[in-house]
C-alpha cells in the first residue's frame, strides 16, 4: 500500500522499497520544498520506534524544537507525555512526527512566535508526512489538531465533528482525529480545561485499546 501516493492533498512522493526513516530524514535535511526553510534553525523530522503500531502527528515544530532538532520537547510535548501515561498509551509504541517540518514563526523581540502554516506549506510537507507512514505502515494514526488532519484527510474533513472518532480512509490507515495539546494550554478557565484534558486522555485511550479489525 502506497500510503505517499494517496496521503491528503499532497502530491506523491516516489519512496524505493526498503528505503528507511533514516534515510528519508538525511533527505529531508535538505528540503526546500517551501519558504520555512529560510528561517528555521533546522529541519525537525519525526522520531521513534521503526516498529511503530501508532503514529502522533502534530502541526509543526515549536521554538524548543526548532532549536534542539525534536518534535514534541516544548510546553506542549510535556504535556503529551503526561496525557500519554494516563491513558495507558507506552510512547514507545508510537513514532512522533509533525505535518509540517520547519517552525514557522513571526518575530517579536526576542521571542518567536507560533505562526499557524498555509494550506500550501501543508500541502509541500506532506510529501515528507506521506512517506514517513509508507516506511512504517502503522495500524493507526492519530491526528493532533486541524493541520495535521488537513495533511493527511484534505478540507472536508473536520476537527470538530469527527474529535474522538476513529477513520477508515480507503487504502490508508486508520486516523483517529482529536486536538493538540497546546490547545490545553491556552484554555484559561479551570472548569473547561480539566474537561477538554479530560476529553483528550479518553481519545489517547482509544488509541492505545486500538486493534485493527
Amino acid at each position: 500500500m502506497n500510503i505517499a501516493a494517496n496521503i491528503g492533498p499532497a502530491l506523491a512522493l516516489d519512496v524505493a522499497d526498503g528505503e528507511s526513516i533514516a534515510e528519508l530524514r538525511h533527505q529531508a535535511d535538505g528540503c526546500t520544498r517551501c519558504d520555512l526553510y529560510r528561517n528555521a534553525t533546522q529541519i525537525v523530522f519525526g522520531e521513534g520506534s521503526v516498529k511503530a503500531e501508532i503514529v502522533l502527528v502534530g502541526e509543526q515544530p515549536g521554538d524548543q524544537e526548532d532549536l534542539s532538532g525534536r518534535p514534541f520537547v516544548g510546553p506542549a510535548g510535556r504535556l503529551l507525555d503526561r496525557c500519554l501515561e494516563e491513558a495507558g498509551l507506552d510512547r514507545r509504541r508510537c513514532y512522533v512526527t509533525n505535518a509540517v517540518k520547519h517552525f514557522k514563526f513571526t518575530p517579536r523581540g526576542k521571542r518567536r512566535l507560533h505562526a499557524k502554516p498555509n494550506a500550501g506549506e501543508i500541502r509541500r510537507c506532506a510529501w515528507w508526512l506521506g512517506a514517513e507512514l509508507n516506511i512504517l505502515q502503522p495500524k493507526l494514526v492519530v491526528t493532533l489538531g486541524a493541520s495535521a488532519l488537513y495533511a493527511l484527510l484534505g478540507p472536508k474533513v473536520k476537527l470538530t465533528p469527527e474529535r474522538g472518532r476513529i477513520l477508515h480512509p480507503e487504502n490508508r490507515p486508520p486516523v483517529l482525529v482529536t486536538i493538540h495539546p497546546s490547545y490545553l494550554l491556552r484554555i484559561r478557565g479551570e472548569a473547561d480545561q480539566h474537561r477538554q484534558r479530560r476529553d483528550f486522555v479518553s481519545d489517547l485511550h482509544k488509541a492505545a485499546e486500538y486493534r485493527p479489525q
